[in-house]
């Protein structure tokens, strides 16, 4: 097992290497920003599912699609100018969730929180399944659709493992194929804007009825564009701006200077993303794609301006490639911002461990295995994820920025007024848009999300008051004196063989009060063995049988004790279990585990101490 770690994982990493696995800005624009940059994989499609079908038309659902992406580039303009601050006030990362707990409390931060948690895990699940979709859109991978299950769950092992691996490692891997999506999607909207405007020499994407009508709830007669669809398209596009905030998140994990290079980065990701969405927006404005589950409408446009050559297969390759590294940034993510939650007393403590490669290797773990779940609960559909993805995402937005306003008037540092101004805008912004997607979206599957953010807050604080009651048994009030004890052992036996003589002669050494043997037989035959035994071997321990018929150990075992505490005041029993080891881990399959399960029994008896004598079996 050690060695199919160390071939997967790699060798551990020193605590004194952690500044070496620091990365630069152009690894970091990989790893933090391939969530954000992916959405424009889908954000346009997404557009498209809302306002070209449910009562509307194509035509109508298009001539809305420009507006929709001129208002979501405003909106991420805002929000990443707002999250530049944030970067500067908080170096040590966590956030909206650290925003909130320093200025507006617990219960805010909480919220933050879960929402950020529930929105990485979206991210995995709404990127994996995307990327099988870009995939499965590519003709001689037609054939895997009905496998996409399994396909995104062999590519969240893929990804669990490179980034339990360490950042570092997993971010040199993954920057190549986000920058070829960067490339190939740029060549995509410049060549293809070229052949619409000025060669003139393309028309729009063949129109499908089939494959346009198979999806559920369109409209088959056309129809009219209410303000409540294109508000409800509006929040499907503003996906585009999951993983804004995931630079906040994840400073410490820059080179130094930490605020001054994730902030260029946070810059740099803005420009990229505002760009490429409107570009995919205008393009498909000219190239008239449709929603389809039977191909992207990104596909659409590339066969339409590429053909079915070298470079479109180059072209979804490289989206594919670049959807499924998108859940990167929540590896990078929610590993780091459930330890600082964990180190708050929230969640446990186990996840603000560092692994082997200075990895919080439990929390990539959970991410994996909850990514999973939802990816088997939804199917791995794209469009029945997106729902549940924006409203944990604007939440923690809005709380991180009417956090960073009232961090400004605390502060009150230069130019604090300004900021001021630029994060209530920001808080106003994007609180408006928490209340659309609410609305809109609260019907087809909001409302998961709203639950499962409510559930996670009550675990927080179910979390936390177990660990507030158990510091509170355990503080050391002044004038405590531990009282004396005095100490009952109690051996556990079977037949009589050497592990048996020896957990006796260990027994002896602890120099007990009062020392017993006891055996449970089911009848009188077994009774007379042991004793026979007993008085074979010269031992002068008392021996006591505890008879039970049905041939059980653990609740004969525990009355005994029970019965024997009762004669002694201020008494700790030690019981004593002898076991033997065998060699290979198979053999332990050979022989009964009693004392497994009797040890778990014991754990949870006040006043109980168990031990266990091992004898090595060579």
């Amino acid at each position: 097992m050690a060695l199919i770690k160390r071939l997967l994982v790699g060798r551990p990493i020193s605590t004194a290497e952690q500044e070496e696995q620091r990365i630069p800005k152009f690894i970091a624009l990989a790893v933090f920003s391939s969530d954000a940059i992916s959405s424009t994989a889908y954000a346009t499609e997404e557009i498209l599912f809302v306002v070209a079908i449910a009562g509307s038309s194509l035509v109508l659902g298009l001539n809305t699609l420009i507006p929709i992406a001129i208002a979501v580039a405003l909106l991420l303009a805002i929000v990443a100018f707002s999250y530049r601050q944030t970067i500067f006030a908080y170096p040590s990362g966590g956030g909206s969730y650290v925003v909130s707990r320093e200025n507006l409390g617990e219960n805010p931060s909480l919220v933050a929180g879960a929402s950020l948690l529930v929105d990485y895990i979206l991210t995995v699940a709404v990127s994996i399944s995307a990327g099988v979709a870009a995939i499965t859109s590519i003709p001689v991978f037609r054939d895997l659709a009905e496998s996409r299950v399994p396909l995104g769950i062999g590519l969240i092992l893929f990804i669990t493992v490179m980034n339990l691996r360490g950042l570092k490692e997993s971010g040199r891997l993954f920057a190549a194929p986000t920058y070829l999506y960067i490339l190939t999607l740029g060549g995509l909207i410049v060549y293809g804007l070229y052949r619409s405007f000025v060669a003139d020499d393309i028309g729009t994407v063949p129109f499908d009825r089939h494959a346009f009508e198979a999806v559920e709830g369109t409209a088959r007669a056309g129809g009219s564009l209410g303000i409540f669809l294109i508000l409800k398209g509006f929040s499907s596009g503003a996906v585009a701006l999951s993983g804004v905030e995931a630079i906040s998140n994840g400073v410490p994990a820059f080179r130094r200077p930490e605020s001054k290079n994730a902030a260029t980065t946070l810059t740099w990701m803005a420009i990229i993303l505002g760009s490429l969405f409107m570009g995919v927006s205008v393009l498909a404005h000219h190239l008239q794609p449709y929603p389809s589950h039977e191909k992207t409408v990104l596909a659409q446009m590339g066969l339409q301006v590429f053909g079915n050559g070298a470079i479109f297969f180059v072209l979804q390759i490289a989206t594919a490639m670049i959807l499924v590294l998108a859940a990167n940034t929540a590896y990078a993510d929610f590993p780091r911002l459930s330890s600082i939650i964990a180190r708050d007393g929230y969640l446990p403590r186990q996840l603000a461990n560092r692994g082997d490669r200075l990895v919080f290797s439990n929390g990539v773990i959970v991410l994996a295995g909850a990514a999973a779940i939802l990816l088997v609960a939804f199917g791995g559909k794209t469009n029945a994820l997106i729902p549940l993805y924006a409203v944990g995402v604007f939440t923690s937005f809005t709380l991180s920025q009417a956090g960073m306003v009232r961090h400004h008037q605390k502060e009150r540092e230069d130019g604090w007024q300004r900021h001021i101004v630029i994060n209530a805008v920001g808080a106003v912004a994007t609180g408006v848009v928490t209340l659309i997607i609410g609305i809109t979206k609260f019907a087809s599957g909001a409302w998961v999300s709203i639950f499962v953010i409510s559930l996670i807050i009550l675990l927080f604080k179910g979390i936390r008051s177990h660990y507030k009651r158990v510091g509170n048994a355990l503080r050391v009030e002044p004038g405590y004196r531990a009282q004396p004890w005095n100490n009952t052992v109690v051996v556990l036996v079977g037949r009589v063989h050497k592990g048996v003589l020896n957990a006796l002669s260990y027994a002896k050494s602890l120099n007990p009060s009062h020392l017993i043997a006891v055996s449970v037989v089911s009848d009188e035959e077994e009774d007379e063995a042991i004793r026979e035994q007993w008085a074979a071997y010269g031992i002068e321990i008392p021996l006591e049988t505890v008879y039970n018929p049905y041939r059980e150990m653990s609740r004969p075992v525990l009355r005994f004790i029970d019965e024997l505490e009762k004669q002694w005041n201020n008494d700790v029993i030690t019981v004593v279990i002898p076991e033997f080891v065998v060699k290979r881990w198979w053999e332990h399959l050979l022989h009964n585990q009693s004392a497994l399960f009797l040890k778990g029994r014991l754990l949870f008896r006040k006043g109980t101490v168990v031990t266990s004598v091992p004898y090595h079996v060579e």
